[in-house]
């Protein structure tokens, strides 16, 4: 199964980036895996909250090939223990799903097209956090999630 995480903008955090390296890093030995970064759209700060989400949906469904599972990071999505995302991840692998694209969208959120063409939403928290860490979140969860689902000894209960 592939793996790819679509965000908007990139991260300019470097400890944020390099503990995403470091989980991205330990995935081959368990899925392909993917990042992409989008560019934040052009005079962003010009733009009216829907046309920035219109914008950023646009960007990011260029990415999104029609066979691709869908799951957006969204605040009224599903919340999922670690235990129940690993088994998750194995439904979708048992299903023969090929691609899942996990989205982590702007500053707004996402635009209803991106809504429309997903499948799932998943909320990692009631809380808000910044898409960065949002991203550094996501990525620890799919680390875990595998390591759960192989029996190694990186989760504990």
């Amino acid at each position: 199964m592939n793996i790819t995480t679509i965000c908007i903008g990139k991260t300019d955090e470097e400890p944020i980036e390099t503990l995403l390296r470091k989980y991205e890093g330990r995935f081959p030995n368990y899925i392909n895996y993917q990042r992409h970064e989008i560019p934040d759209p052009k005079n962003r700060k010009n733009l009216l909250e829907n046309q920035q989400k219109a914008k950023e949906a646009e960007l990011i469904l260029q990415k999104i090939a029609p066979t691709d599972f869908v799951i957006l990071l969204d605040e009224r999505g599903k919340q999922a223990s670690s235990k129940l995302f690993a088994q998750d991840l194995q439904s979708y692998m048992n299903q023969g799903l090929k691609n899942v694209v996990f989205v982590i969208g702007g500053p707004y959120g996402f635009d209803e097209k991106l809504y429309q063409r997903c499948n799932r939403k998943l909320s990692l928290s009631q809380m808000t956090f910044t898409h960065q860490m949002v991203r550094l979140f996501l990525t620890e969860q799919i680390y875990r999630a595998f390591t759960i689902l192989q029996g190694k000894p990186y989760h504990h209960e």
